[in-house]
């Protein structure tokens, strides 16, 4: 990575533990939704051009030979140990999906976005060649974001585990009913309320589920955690920021009778007890974003939440 491109690394660089990221990258992977047909063009076109760059390419297995015909088939997890660099080809739900499964292996990814703007999949396919030539010459901005790691304690024992890039939510899973819970940073009491949830929030996830509950934006590089109630009993409940090496500890005190559940990224859940802990923590190591050197994170804000807009 030259100089100019070293300058352009956005995060709470100290608290990260990922390594700097450099090119060329000898070993690509490619990343897609499981509907892989509905991003067709955008593959085919990228495979033409991954075809001329002097790279091993392994692309997903879900994409069929009906687009593929040139790069060997992989796993994630494959991907995850094979690479040093994964391009994801979708929206911002795929990149969730592609960061979780590929936590922990230091392999650096790019999107492209296909669909609405994203907040994390942020090259065109209109722009998507050009990009790539710079990037994979070295000239991209790189961002540590860190994902959440949960745990529900039952009798001592870990019932459930999940990663979470967005967010680490608690709530009742059927009917429109209040819980009640108390909640502990470093072991230290922090109040006890009613509410129809929390939603435990990294700075990546404050513009999705934490936004809709009245959290703060955070930007997505600040080494912070958010912890926004979901329409709470009381006004005076309000969103709390804490740093991000907080350990979290909410216990269920009471579910009314109906049956509560922890979810992360809205994807991967499990119902808890009254008398469980669900303990958040941030998870190691980080995971690297990279984007086009004029990547501008409050130009897409403006965009998405209609800023600036003139009626």
């Amino acid at each position: 990575m030259n100089q100019d491109a070293a300058k352009q690394t956005d995060s709470a660089h100290a608290q990260c533990d990922a390594p700097e990221v450099s090119a060329p990258f000898k070993h690509i992977g490619v990343i897609t939704k499981p509907e892989a047909e509905s991003v067709r063009e955008t593959l085919l076109v990228l495979f033409d051009y991954l075809a001329q760059r002097d790279a091993n390419v392994l692309v997903e297995e879900c994409i069929p030979r009906s687009i593929n015909s040139r790069f060997a088939s992989a796993s994630r997890e494959e991907i995850s140990r094979q690479c040093d660099l994964a391009i994801v080809v979708g929206g911002d739900g795929t990149i969730l999906s592609a960061v979780r499964a590929m936590a922990g292996a230091n392999v650096p990814l790019m999107g492209i976005n296909v669909g609405r703007l994203g907040f994390l999949a942020d090259i065109s396919p209109d722009e998507m060649q050009q990009s790539l030539d710079e990037m994979l010459a070295g000239n991209f901005r790189q961002e540590q974001r860190f994902l959440l790691e949960c745990e529900v304690m039952r009798d001592n024992q870990c019932i459930f585990h999940c990663d979470a890039f967005n967010d680490v939510v608690v709530h009742i899973r059927d009917v429109a009913r209040m819980i009640e819970f108390e909640t502990r940073i470093n072991n230290t009491f922090v109040n006890h309320q009613r509410a129809d949830g929390i939603v435990v929030s990294t700075p990546t996830g404050s513009t999705a589920y934490a936004l809709s509950a009245g959290g703060p934006i955070l930007h997505a590089t600040l080494s912070a955690i958010t912890l926004v109630p979901i329409s709470p009993h009381t006004l005076s409940s309000r969103p709390i920021v804490v740093n991000a090496d907080s350990q979290i500890d909410i216990l269920i005190c009471n579910t009314k009778e109906g049956v509560a559940q922890v979810t992360g990224d809205g994807h991967l859940s499990h119902d808890v007890h009254v008398g469980d802990h669900i303990k958040i923590r941030r998870k190691s190591p980080c995971i690297t974003l990279l984007h086009p050197q004029q990547h501008n994170y409050f130009e897409i804000l403006r965009a998405k939440l209609h800023w600036s807009e003139h009626s």
